[in-house]
């Protein structure tokens, strides 16, 4: 059982390196960005911090938020807050080329990075460690507005999250609406494709996980 949760581990990580570099891809492109990253990269125009370091304060915000909201948080969540956005910064880093000019070649190049981003989530949510930081939060809202459709909670909390990224100076244009919209059509199709269905998983918190880690067993 310790060796599975090891390897789980292993794979939250492996995961979160796709994730990354479907979102590295998404920035590459260079046409506006999701309202998460948006905010990350306002953030980081406005202090001493680099993109993935905004994006991991922000990660930990939300991570602190969801343990008020009582979520179920698990060492995937924790991974996911501490790692995502330092690996996208990697791969922005190590990047040799420079930003995207064409729309049209932004657009596919942002396409290709929902498939990697979709793929990363897959890799990572089979370790079934929960959610992360972002999803339990929307979880959270949701349990809290029973009578609102929990697509329109997300639609609302993206909208706050764009409009404090667009006030600091993130970048949005047509590649945040094709975000927007387009990230969770893309994750379905992979999803079909490749037989995942997240539903189906049965996600271990913390406390279970840490458990398990000094049973004796």
């Amino acid at each position: 059982m310790k060796k599975q949760i090891i390897t789980g581990w292993l794979r939250i990580v492996l995961g979160l390196l796709v994730f990354a570099f479907g979102v590295h891809l998404t920035i590459f492109a260079n046409i506006g960005l999701a309202p998460w990253d948006c905010l990350g990269m306002g953030i980081s125009y406005h202090t001493p911090l680099n993109y993935g370091l905004s994006m991991t304060i922000i990660a930990v915000t939300v991570l602190i938020i969801d343990i008020i909201l009582k979520e179920k948080i698990g060492y995937g969540t924790i991974i996911d807050a501490l790692l995502t956005g330092n690996f996208v910064q990697l791969f922005n880093s190590l990047n040799p080329l420079t930003l995207n000019s064409s729309l049209w070649l932004g657009i596919v190049i942002m396409s290709v990075g929902f498939v990697f981003m979709a793929l990363g989530m897959a890799i990572y949510m089979k370790s079934e460690q929960c959610c992360g930081p972002r999803d339990a939060l929307l979880v959270g809202l949701g349990k809290r507005m029973p009578k609102i459709p929990i697509g329109i909670v997300e639609v609302a909390l993206w909208a706050v999250v764009l409009l404090i990224g667009w006030l600091l100076g993130g970048p949005v244009g047509i590649g945040t609406v094709i975000s927007t919209f387009g990230a969770g059509l893309v994750m379905q199709l992979v999803y079909s494709l490749i037989h995942f269905e997240p539903r189906k998983l049965k996600h271990r918190g913390v406390f279970e996980i840490t458990k398990e880690l000094v049973s004796k067993k």
